[in-house]
């Protein structure tokens, strides 16, 4: 298995409320995606990592300026106003020889070296993966008019994160066979479970959390903060 990370940075920042990308903001010193491609550097079975940026993106390059890892970081593709195209490009652009392809989001800082080691594990023994957590409080599913029409059973029901791992070729099979359907899918997995792959989950983290709102970059800053503390 040789992994190659597909990560996602072309998020413009407009929903977040900023001028500059969430990813390239600072938080206890370094840029966000700096704290990502740090964490990522814990797996000794990650090759590579492929950024995607937006296409008007002039920070990335400062940002992660003077960092090495482990891996071999790769100059950056463009990606698309979609993530389907997004993860076309990147997925074009990795070498050859990979043929684990882990998806993730750059403005997930966080993802442990355990949770890395556990959705490689699962994706190397299945074909897929996704890290995912309990579903803690009720869930109900409504109308455009909000009203419930369902509860589901929570015992059945995770809460994923990324990265989202598969063979190289089933994303890409995915990808192709989904192309008239991409904009109803919400994340990469769910491509794969619509193209007939079987998808299993492995062991997500609560740290593992996704910056979206200036509350969870303020998580994120305080956590941070209280480790290196």
């Amino acid at each position: 298995m040789k992994v190659g990370v597909l990560l996602l940075a072309a998020g413009s920042g407009k929903r977040f409320g900023s001028a500059i990308p969430k990813q390239y903001l600072e938080v206890a010193n370094k840029p966000l995606i700096v704290h990502t491609l740090e964490s990522l550097n814990q797996s000794k079975h990650i090759a590579v990592v492929q950024p995607v940026i937006g296409d008007r993106d002039i920070w990335y390059r400062d940002a992660v300026a003077g960092y090495d890892w482990d891996f071999t970081l790769l100059a950056p593709v463009v990606g698309g106003a979609e993530r389907s195209i997004s993860m076309q490009r990147g997925l074009a652009a990795l070498p050859a020889d990979i043929d684990m392809v882990a998806v993730h989001d750059a403005a997930r800082a966080l993802p442990s070296q355990t949770l890395l080691d556990d959705v490689l594990k699962v994706a190397d023994k299945y074909g897929a993966a996704v890290p995912g957590l309990p579903v803690h409080d009720t869930i109900k599913r409504i109308d455009a008019n909000g009203k419930v029409l369902e509860t589901p059973d929570r015992s059945s029901l995770m809460a994923v994160q990324t990265p989202q791992v598969a063979r190289r070729d089933w994303f890409v099979t995915a990808l192709e066979q989904e192309k008239e359907r991409l904009h109803l899918h919400t994340d990469d997995a769910s491509v794969l479970e619509a193209a007939g792959f079987d998808v299993y989950i492995s062991q997500g983290d609560v740290n593992n959390r996704k910056v979206t709102t200036k509350q969870d970059m303020l998580w994120l800053q305080e956590h941070l903060q209280g480790v290196s503390s």
